[in-house]
């Protein structure tokens, strides 16, 4: 439809304030927004309707309308009923970005007006489009029936018969239908699988939506006990639900996306657009749930700058009281404590990667076989630079020696998220990630910030995109080696190993297996000779041998050391 029909229409109560020549523009779709920037929710062709609560001084209108007219909406609609008539600045700023702009009257609401549209777009999908906007109220109240993504992937599956989950960037289930009879999940490796391969089609510059082909088929339907698509293999087609306009690296690291499990390649493209409709219905409530994190980002924001300028233990405890019943709603005592460090580095250096680190924390940090956003309401992530910093709350152990609050542990961290992750970072960013030990008290904080910094230093200095170092590793020698220069590792090495290396390849004498097994066994002739399953002698001829092409002498506590950290360092 045009603009120009909007105004032959009274009962939508326009009125033209301005954009005269502009009103043979086609509208594609319609989005009410008061949010700052919305352009991560644009696509071009929009009515955006507003009520202004952004507008917060008149210097808000020219930056808002700059936004709308980058984004190629068809034009601007904004309410009179909270602020009466609309302010001239927004007038002046919709000639200037020559953007059509209309009012409002206050006894029309934009549900009516977002109603018409979509019923008129297209007579083909009007039917389907309605039932999105209907949802679309469902899904913005707050009530106790007010939904969220499950609203929208409920029409997709009784009004299309399209089974859909929404998905975090590192494969956690987010959202899926909550129909009797569809409520399909999708195991953990699987989810994981589906997001590693929709964050390596997005960093390799392809549009969505991602059409993936998996062998076996996919997700475990609940009311059949069996897996569709079993046989040659599974399609799902991915949505992503993502912030336009900005450096992709700022965002596809915390933005979510929809999986369906259909072939998109086949669709019309009115379904095309029904299905990108419903992103920007998950997206709006994605950025609802993102902004309730702010008061958790304040009190770790908070807790961190004080244990950084050496505020008083009692200072510190004192936002840490308060910020435990944020964290743990109903908790009795003070829990204790774990500090997770996280550092994002892309190689040209250009980005601060502390906003993508802290979303990823955000993620990582909760069980990725959690079903629905919740959990990570109890996790509090800072950010500064490069670098994020989570404050972790623990329970009290109900026993003295109850494992169910022993903390994280840094091996097991990233274990699901490590595969979709690396493929998100590609070839040009790298995610470390350090754990410290659990503290009791405010007194411990600044010691776990310092441990689990330099665990993230131990991560930092091992090969691959995605690298976790655990407080359990810095009690080791081991912590040592990553500190050394590489050209000095390389002469170490060389020096004690390349003799041994030459001749084995020349002669199969396996010099160096028998050295590690050696060192592995104490020194013990015996229990190395039995691991080997060679004879004493055999094993005494290729010590021999060893010591004498590197002239260390193997009864030596400083050769056994020296030989132990270059195998280490090689």
């Amino acid at each position: 439809m045009r603009l120009r029909a909007l105004l032959d229409t009274p009962t939508l109560g326009l009125r033209l304030l301005g954009g005269e020549d502009e009103l043979d523009r086609t509208v594609r779709g319609v989005m009410t927004t008061d949010l700052r920037d919305p352009s991560r929710y644009l696509s071009g062709g929009e009515l955006v309707l507003t009520g202004l609560a952004w507008r917060r001084a008149p210097e808000d209108s020219e930056r808002f309308v700059r936004i709308l007219a980058t984004a190629g909406v068809a034009g601007l609609a904004a309410g009179e009923a909270e602020l009466g008539l609309v302010p001239d600045d927004l007038v002046a700023a919709c000639l200037q970005h020559r953007l059509p702009l209309f009012s409002v009257v206050e006894d029309v609401s934009f549900a009516s007006i977002t109603e018409h549209v979509v019923r008129q777009v297209s007579s083909e999908r009007a039917g389907d489009l309605a039932a999105v906007v209907d949802r679309h109220r469902r899904l913005m109240t707050s009530g106790p029936t007010g939904g969220g993504p499950e609203v929208v992937l409920d029409l997709l599956g009784s009004d299309l018969d399209l089974r859909a989950w929404v998905l975090s960037p590192t494969g956690r289930q987010i959202a899926g239908s909550t129909l009797a009879g569809t409520g399909p999940e999708l195991s953990t490796e699987l989810a994981a699988r589906l997001a590693g391969e929709h964050l390596a089609a997005a960093r390799s510059g392809r549009r969505g939506p991602h059409r993936v082909t998996l062998e076996g088929g996919g997700a475990q339907r609940l009311d059949e006990g069996r897996r569709s698509g079993d046989g040659p293999g599974g399609t799902f087609s991915l949505f992503p639900i993502r912030h336009e306009g900005r450096d992709l690296r700022q965002t596809l690291l915390s933005d979510w996306l929809l999986a369906v499990e259909a072939d998109a390649g086949d669709w019309p493209a009115e379904r095309l657009d029904l299905l990108h409709g419903v992103t920007q219905l998950i997206a709006v409530e994605r950025d609802r749930r993102d902004a309730a994190r702010t008061v958790r980002r304040r009190l770790a924001q908070e807790v961190l700058e004080l244990v950084q300028t050496g505020a008083p233990p009692a200072e510190i405890a004192a936002r840490l009281r308060v910020a435990a019943p944020v964290l743990l709603p109903g908790l009795g005592t003070a829990p204790h404590w774990q500090i997770v460090v996280a550092r994002v580095e892309w190689e040209d250096g250009d980005m601060p990667g502390g906003q993508v680190a802290q979303s990823l924390l955000e993620e990582v940090l909760v069980d990725p076989g959690t079903f629905g956003p919740e959990p990570s309401d109890r996790i509090a992530v800072a950010h500064t630079g490069d670098e994020a910093v989570a404050l972790v709350p623990l329970p009290v152990p109900d026993e003295p020696g109850d494992s169910s609050a022993s903390g994280l542990h840094a091996d097991a961290l990233l274990s699901v998220v490590r595969e979709p992750l690396s493929r998100g970072l590609a070839d040009d960013g790298r995610l470390t990630v350090g754990v410290s030990a659990s503290v009791h008290s405010a007194e411990g904080l600044r010691g776990a910030l310092e441990e689990a910094r330099h665990a993230r230093r131990v991560a930092a200095a091992r090969p691959g995109r995605v690298c976790a170092a655990g407080h359990e590793e810095l009690a080791s020698h081991v912590l040592l080696l990553p500190f050394v220069p590489d050209d000095v590792r390389r002469a170490f090495t060389a020096r004690l190993l390349d003799p041994l290396r030459d001749y084995d390849r020349r002669h199969r004498a396996e010099l160096i297996p028998t050295l590690e097994a050696f060192l592995d066994c104490d020194g013990s002739w015996t229990r190395c000779a039995g691991r080997l399953h060679l004879h004493v002698n055999t094993l005494r001829y290729r010590v021999g041998r060893i010591e004498q092409l590197t002239g260390r002498d193997l009864s030596r506590l400083e050769d056994k050391l020296d030989f132990f950290l270059a195998l280490r360092m090689s």
